[in-house]
């Protein structure tokens, strides 16, 4: 099993989709990987050689922010936010929506399980 970037990548699978099991690499960034270290595309992880995951490695390491360096600029980035008190730093803090969606019916994911109000009754017809 290789691991790059801190991260055990897949055996059986191409190299293509294996890089993007690492936080920061999508399909993107992983064919201008492989493009630059130059290895086919029809090539499975099991199937490079040491040399090659190296150069992969290497290369993800000098040109690229993945895994904790990019989630902490993320969460730093966040933090920021929430500090000056703009509007999306508020969203943040309340575990709103930060994107302008609609919040009256959906949200359910941002705002969590729907809490029961206190003397509402429900409309039957």
């Amino acid at each position: 099993m290789a691991r790059i970037a801190g991260v055990n990548i897949p055996t059986n699978k191409r190299v293509l989709i294996a890089l993007t099991y690492i936080h920061g690499i999508g399909r993107a960034k992983a064919q201008q990987i492989i493009d630059k270290v130059g290895i086919p595309e029809a090539k499975r992880v099991n199937q490079l050689s040491d040399d090659e995951v190296l150069k992969i490695r290497e290369l993800i390491d000098h040109e690229y922010h993945v895994e904790g360096d990019l989630r902490r600029e993320v969460a730093m980035n966040i933090k920021r936010l929430m500090d000056l008190g703009c509007y999306r730093g508020l969203r943040h803090r309340r575990g709103l929506p930060v994107h302008g969606q609609r919040t009256h019916t959906n949200a359910r994911t941002r705002k969590g399980p729907a809490k029961p109000i206190a003397g509402k009754k429900k409309v039957t017809k």
